[in-house]
């Protein structure tokens, strides 16, 4: 395992909001030389859920990200809390954003969506034993539910026309559990 070879020489927060905080670093790179390093810190871990129901379709989830400025089919996803159990938080976002709940649940994986520039964690879920109920969305959230088979949505990945990162690794890992 690699050690790091970075030296921080100071960091202060350059900005701050309930969500995020940016901060600043003045460092001495691995080369020895001085320069500087901006990190996102999250607030929250990232939560993604791949429901599946028994005759092998998903649902994604599609709304328009402001950040991107464009509208994105991503798999139900949602933030949670630091310190409460990720599990939770998937169910909860599961409910929210389409109404399903689950009987069983399983953890897939933990991901860094970008890990040269945030220290955002990712815990991904697989969902099954599906039903459903009435959907429970946020009052920012104007959300579409989408079903396809798990088929389609791997094609959609391969053509990026889903381009988010946790529904990407989510649907590629799902796939290749079930061998597709």
């Amino acid at each position: 395992m690699e050690t790091a070879n970075w030296k921080t020489l100071r960091s202060n927060t350059v900005y701050e909001n309930r969500w995020i905080q940016v901060q600043h670093s003045d460092v001495i790179t691995p080369a020895g030389t001085p320069g500087i390093y901006g990190v996102v810190k999250f607030k929250n871990k990232a939560i993604g859920i791949v429901p599946l129901d028994d005759e092998g379709y998903i649902y994604l989830v599609g709304q328009y990200r402001y950040a991107l400025d464009e509208f994105s089919w991503e798999i139900p996803e949602g933030g949670g809390p630091l310190h409460e159990d990720p599990l939770l938080t998937a169910q909860r976002e599961l409910k929210e954003e389409t109404g399903l709940t689950a009987e069983k649940w399983q953890h897939i994986g933990r991901i860094h969506t970008s890990n040269s520039v945030t220290d955002e964690e990712g815990f991904i879920y697989l969902a099954q034993g599906l039903s459903q109920g009435e959907a429970e969305p946020e009052d920012t959230e104007e959300l579409h539910v989408r079903r396809l088979h798990l088929k389609d949505a791997v094609e959609l990945v391969m053509r990026s026309e889903i381009t988010d990162s946790i529904s990407i690794c989510a649907i590629l890992k799902v796939a290749r559990m079930l061998g597709i």
